[in-house]
């Protein structure tokens, strides 16, 4: 019997640096998960009503409050259940321990998360 994959799942990812945008754009694709890129706190809290498989935290994004947005996104009985995944410099511990204290599923240093980025889409995609 085939499994049918779940054409409405999708990553939402909450960064602006240019070479993860490319990154996760690459990843996503070869996984064959959508991805869209949010850039305010409004847009993550909206678009999670979607109920995207994962979320991407570029904990280092001015623009936004990411430890916030974690926070409220775990609160919440609609996102709880989203894959939060978030990256930060290697010499930030620190903020490593707030994000997971906040909730965050899982927080890596970004060269982790880059060399781990396909195989997270890969799992994620093949949630059905």
């Amino acid at each position: 019997m085939p499994k049918h994959r779940n054409n409405k799942r999708k990553v939402l990812a909450v960064v602006e640096d240019l070479m993860f945008t490319v990154k996760i754009n690459d990843a996503a694709k070869k996984a064959g998960l959508p991805v869209e890129f949010v850039k305010s706190e409004e847009d993550v809290l909206e678009k999670a009503k979607e109920n995207p498989t994962a979320i991407i935290f570029d904990l280092n994004m001015p623009s936004v409050n990411a430890l916030k947005l974690i926070r409220e996104l775990k609160k919440d009985a609609n996102s709880k259940k989203i894959s939060l995944i978030a990256y930060l410099s290697h010499v930030q511990g620190e903020l490593k321990r707030k994000a997971l204290e906040a909730g965050c599923d899982i927080v890596m240093t970004r060269s982790a998360f880059s060399q781990n980025l396909p195989n997270l889409l890969k799992r994620h995609a093949e949630v059905y």
